[in-house]
């Protein structure tokens, strides 16, 4: 959930495919099944799917790796695989059967992405049911029998575990699902398994690799294997880019949906705090935390959204919720007459970054959006008070999660959690100590004057006079900038090493965040962000879509040993 940005380094920073087709044409379906026998035969549950000669679909991996040829069912959306489902071409169990062969050899094998922590044991049964109904002429809607991972972070109550990566949690599985797993079974969807993350969401150290965790290990960028991930959920990043799922999900506290979503050229969307509910969801900070889509397209991102925003009685904020119909939103001329404010005070960091978002600005531009210069005010003055609020959420958040859907664990307090890793320090601790759990758990309730004094802080300098400031100011429709910078080498010496950041003033503020691949330096993506005021998802949506219409940047990784210099 936290992407430790580089004002929390040791390296500070300045705050500075085509519209998916509804009904796939005869030709495409054509080319995607073609050679394809039987819908029982083992065949069928093989499209494109080449295992001979060392080639799965459509990656064969030995030194260098062939990216998924173009009409790869497994790079397809959701609208294109139901298309194909509708039509007979393909079914929920031969879609989930290829997405697990394809984890096989690109995650475990082969370039070894190491992005999927584990795998649900019942995700073929799942699909089957989904076909059946299906069959029976029950469709749930867009997500019916599409598969989707979830972050470990996020409880499911069935045969998977619910670790945030850490050792403590291992074999731990939840009571119950989260309400985010919940919407997505109800939604039809096929939740065939977690993906790893940077351990406690990347909230244990100052000094940690993001990426990294003592259960999964470290997961790698697709785009180069020697690069990270950025974020804490970068097995959800990792694992859209390389095509191991149709849809995954990421949580954020601050940057870690939108930053791994930008390093591995997807569609990141942070929500509105209380769109999608917290519950059932390992904390870092309930004024911060959220789940989110990461997908590769903006429709899939709308689409997943929708059937994850929803009213929930066990958590609160949820209550003013306001989704909308984020589906109506995929319309090409959604930047016509928008007035968006550069935030020119989130340049500077990377020349060749800054190069590539004016390419995305001429673009915005041509789309019919009139362009303003701005500077989003304030972003220093939420600096310390943001990590002070984190610190004291964090413990008893954990401790209430843990009592609620994790109580047989053998750690019940962050106490207990520290001492567990002092325990197994060989395991846990190699690389980086746990400041950040020493330090949450030396702090005092949530009655404590200073933290309502960090609380209230952060608040009135990310919103009314940072966020909201602008936008009224200069009667914006949205900001936009550089999400981040490409994608770093992975450093246990070092830790991580940031290269700017525009997660933390809609993170603190709690507004969403949408991004979307803007292109790329030297091999690495980088991402484009559209920012704006609580409950503009819809907006952003459309804006974000218009613009990867389009572009259409993103391009599926090769696996390269490094990056292009």
């Amino acid at each position: 959930m936290f992407r430790r940005t580089g004002r929390f380094s040791a390296d500070p920073v300045p705050t500075f495919f085509r519209p998916p087709n509804l009904d796939i044409g005869h030709a495409i379906l054509s080319n995607i099944f073609k050679n394809n026998i039987g819908d029982s035969m083992d065949r069928r549950d093989f499209v494109r799917l080449g295992l001979a000669g060392g080639a799965v679909a459509g990656v064969a991996y030995g030194g260098a790796a062939a990216a998924a040829p173009a009409g790869n069912i497994l790079e397809a959306g959701v609208l294109e695989q139901q298309a194909a489902m509708r039509a007979g071409k393909l079914s929920s169990h031969s879609l989930v059967k290829q997405y697990l062969a394809r984890i096989k050899a690109i995650d475990k094998a082969g370039p070894r992405i190491n992005s999927v922590i584990e795998l649900n044991p019942d995700a073929l049964s799942i699909a089957a049911q989904m076909d059946g109904e299906r069959k029976a002429g029950k469709v749930r809607g867009p997500l019916h029998g599409i598969p989707v991972l979830l972050k470990d972070n996020i409880a499911t109550g069935d045969k998977m575990c619910t670790t945030a990566g850490s050792l403590a949690l291992d074999g731990v599985r939840a009571v119950r699902d989260s309400h985010v797993a919940a919407q997505l079974r109800a939604a039809g969807a096929v939740i065939i398994g977690k993906t790893n993350l940077s351990e406690w969401a990347n909230m244990r150290s100052s000094h940690s690799t993001s990426g990294w965790s003592a259960r999964g290990g470290q997961t790698k960028n697709p785009y180069a294997l020697d690069r990270n991930t950025s974020g804490s959920s970068s097995g959800s990043g990792a694992a859209m880019a390389a095509s191991l799922a149709t849809l995954a999900v990421g949580t954020e506290t601050d940057g870690s949906i939108v930053s791994p979503s930008s390093t591995c050229g997807l569609v990141g969307i942070k929500p509105t705090l209380g769109l999608v509910s917290r519950s059932g969801i390992i904390p870092i900070a309930h004024s911060q935390d959220t789940a989110g889509p990461m997908t590769r397209t903006v429709a899939d991102a709308a689409l997943l959204l929708a059937a994850m925003a929803g009213v929930d009685e066990r958590d609160a904020a949820t209550k003013a919720s306001k989704a909308a119909d984020y589906q109506a939103a995929l319309v090409t001329d959604g930047l016509k007459g928008m007035r968006l404010g550069v935030a020119r005070n989130f340049f500077g960091r990377n020349k060749e970054v800054d190069a590539v978002i004016e390419k995305s600005l001429a673009v915005l531009k041509a789309q019919g959006a009139t362009l303003v210069d701005v500077t989003v005010p304030n972003t220093n003055k939420y600096d310390d008070s943001e990590m002070e609020v984190l610190l004291y959420e964090f413990k008893p958040g954990l401790a209430a999660y843990l009592k609620e859907y994790a109580p047989h664990a053998p750690v019940k307090t962050m106490a207990d959690v520290i001492a567990f890793n002092i325990k197994r320090r060989d395991k846990e601790m190699p690389y980086f100590e746990q400041e950040h759990l020493v330090a949450s758990n030396a702090k005092a309730g949530l009655d404590s004057k200073e933290y309502r004094d960090a609380l209230a802080n952060s608040l009135r300098y990310s919103r009314e006079e940072g966020i909201d400031k602008v936008i009224a100011e200069h009667k914006l429709d949205a900001l936009v900038a550089p999400t981040g910078g490409p994608a770093w080498l992975t450093d246990y010496i070092n830790g991580d090493h940031y290269g700017g950041s525009f997660s933390s003033p809609a993170a603190v503020a709690g507004y969403p965040h949408v991004t979307v691949p803007a292109g790329y330096v030297r091999g690495l993506p980088v991402g484009l962000s559209f920012v704006a005021g609580a409950w503009t998802e819809a907006a952003l949506i459309r804006m974000a879509y218009a613009y990867e219409q389009a572009t259409l940047h993103r391009k599926a990784p090769r696996f390269a040993a490094t990056a292009s210099v």
